[in-house]
């Protein structure tokens, strides 16, 4: 028995925080749910490994919800607040037509809260993993303008931009990692199951082994005896990587590698600028001040690079410099984006500004995406093809050596 910490809410809506003693975690959240409770958390207080902390296992209770879903119900959501419909009844009405009951579910406690006096982006700030800090902000912006109708439209549209857009980045490279796959599985065979057998038929008929044969069977042998130091040395490896990019001075050393990489630091930079850009025009155009939205984009960016050159526009803007200032001066961010601020900043205008740029480079993301693949694609077909010759000739040329003596 171990001594569990958890909190969970009722019925009714209120959280509920104890300490209780379980076997597991898995026991402990079917005893909460059979109480009526909604696990939220689960940490385990003691018997934790020592130089890691406590055990913390999260209820992936309100994950997982697909991307149609945020899309469908923000849009459904603005049509219903547009019309006049009160918050409350809009959500029950969400609530009911959900098919996803862990959405279903995050929704009727939306519900209890509003209900309960809280405001509409306070009860979506209690569930992070549905709900991001842009969706919170913008919602949150929308309430204090009167203009929530608009803002959760504005959301939607940009909500179902952004899935088409990670959707055709993903499609672009299914085809080069399917046939990766297939020629990693291939080898694996071969190495496997098919050389052994290959190796005693050698031994049997007294073949003499060419150099390339007798590497192979070699590599066979080591996979088939070693093959857990492999899976040791590839998890060792992923594990030191993770570990070392966690640092400050690791994250810096791969995101600078990272966006100098032929090709594909191209690609990176033109998706870190789009995701800077749109989301930064969508955030001003609701209204929100520009030193709270630079602070939400810098917080949202997963490269070290860019958010210091955000963190330094952040402190100029503060002392009163233009924004374009900053950003113009920073050679991570292309002149055009400098200049574009400018004239935004001139003529009043911008977040339209910043939603042109952001659609320029996410075309330039596609075309380099789309560039990659294609290129890609014969490199693929020669190394797999080169594979290929290597096996048939490490396989043959000792049968050959061996119709050659008669």
């Amino acid at each position: 028995m171990a001594l569990f910490r958890f909190s969970a809410k009722d019925p009714t809506g209120k959280k509920v925080v104890g300490e209780v003693e379980s076997t597991d975690q898995e026991t402990l959240i079917e005893t909460l749910q059979k109480q009526g409770l909604i696990p939220i958390e689960v940490t385990k207080r003691d018997g934790g490994i020592k130089g890691f902390g406590h055990f913390k296992f999260s209820i992936p209770a309100l994950g997982g919800i697909p991307g149609s879903e945020i899309v469908g119900f923000t849009r459904q959501f603005s049509t219903m607040v547009s019309a006049g419909l009160p918050l409350t009844d809009a959500l029950v009405i969400l609530e009911k037509q959900t098919k996803n009951q862990l959405f279903s579910r995050a929704i009727s406690e939306i519900v209890a809260d509003v209900e309960g006096g809280s405001s509409l982006s306070a009860a979506l700030a209690k569930h992070p993993k549905i709900f991001d800090v842009i969706y919170i902000k913008l919602v949150e912006a929308g309430e204090t303008g009167g203009v929530l109708d608009k803002v959760l439209a504005k959301l939607a549209d940009t909500l179902e931009k952004d899935r088409e857009f990670k959707s055709k980045t993903k499609g672009a490279f299914i085809y080069p990692i399917i046939v990766i796959v297939v020629m990693v599985v291939v080898m694996a065979v071969m190495m496997i199951f098919v050389i052994p057998r290959l190796t005693s038929l050698y031994s049997e008929i007294g073949a003499k082994l060419p150099l390339p044969t007798r590497i192979l069977i070699a590599m066979s042998s080591f996979t088939r005896n070693f093959w857990w130091l492999l899976l040791i040395v590839i998890a060792l490896g992923i594990w030191g990587f993770r570990l070392f990019s966690a640092t400050k001075k690791g994250g810096q050393m791969m995101s600078n590698l990272m966006l100098r990489v032929p090709i594909w630091g191209k690609i990176r930079k033109a998706l870190l600028l789009a995701q800077f850009t749109r989301t930064l025009g969508l955030l001003i155009g609701t209204g929100i001040p520009i030193i709270a939205a630079l602070k939400v984009v810098a917080g949202l960016l997963d490269n070290p690079v860019y958010k210091e050159g955000i963190d330094f526009a952040i402190s100029r803007v503060e002392r009163g410099s233009p924004l374009y200032q900053p950003i113009a001066a920073n050679s991570a961010f292309p002149p055009i984006i400098g200049q574009m601020l400018r004239v935004g900043e001139e003529t009043g205008k911008m977040d339209e500004v910043l939603v042109r740029l952001s659609v320029y480079f996410e075309s330039e993301s596609e075309n380099l995406i789309r560039n990659l693949t294609t290129a890609l694609e014969p490199v693929i077909l020669v190394v797999l093809g080169l594979g290929v010759a290597v096996l048939v000739l490490s396989i043959i040329l000792p049968i050959y050596n061996l119709t050659a003596q008669f």
